[in-house]
């Protein structure tokens, strides 16, 4: 059996952006037989063995048995690459208030701790306990801001490259209705 995250599966691909992408898909998957379904059934042919163009013939010939036009296939299959474009936007700002929240905020209150510290050098013996507080609140911070830096950085990556290989898959699609139809 075809599942849909197996329809878009690539080496190297982030198993869980994978994941939120052909979950938003599916969730949105227009009513009836149209590209979707395609893609499934072409999945299925090539998974049977069957020739690439082959695949692509079939599945679209039993697809216009139910009424499904090379025309409304490629509306549709636009209609899911327009769906991915909107994820990813939805995705870009969940990730900048995600590095305000865990970035920038944390930069913030290093500066802030920084200049607290270069007032209280004129106190110096006084507050010499307050400064040792302050520089390890500091380290922690730089430390959280590096791994979450990383952690932004990574879910990125690996992001865009899943985005852009769902785009270019779509795109060789595209291409192959175009070709074989």
């Amino acid at each position: 059996m075809t599942t849909s995250k197996s329809l878009f599966s690539a080496d190297g691909l982030d198993d869980r952006s994978l994941e939120f992408l052909v979950s938003a898909l599916e969730q949105n998957n227009l009513p009836g037989f149209d590209y979707f379904e395609y893609k499934k059934a072409v999945v299925t042919l090539l998974g049977m063995g069957i020739e690439e163009g082959n695949a692509y013939k079939s599945a679209f010939a039993t697809a216009a048995t139910i009424g499904l036009t090379k025309d409304k296939l490629i509306e549709t299959a636009g209609y899911y690459r327009n769906l991915l474009s909107k994820e990813k936007e939805k995705f870009d700002q969940a990730l900048e208030n995600q590095t305000k929240g865990k970035v920038t905020d944390k930069q913030e209150e290093i500066k802030r701790l920084n200049d607290q510290i270069e007032r209280h050098k004129a106190e110096i013996v006084r507050l010499q306990e307050e400064i040792a507080l302050y520089r390890t609140q500091i380290e922690q911070a730089e430390v959280t801001v590096k791994t979450e830096q990383d952690k932004i950085g990574k879910a990125h990556g690996n992001f865009e490259r899943t985005h852009a290989a769902l785009l270019l898959q779509m795109d060789k699609d595209i291409e192959q209705i175009h070709k074989y139809l």
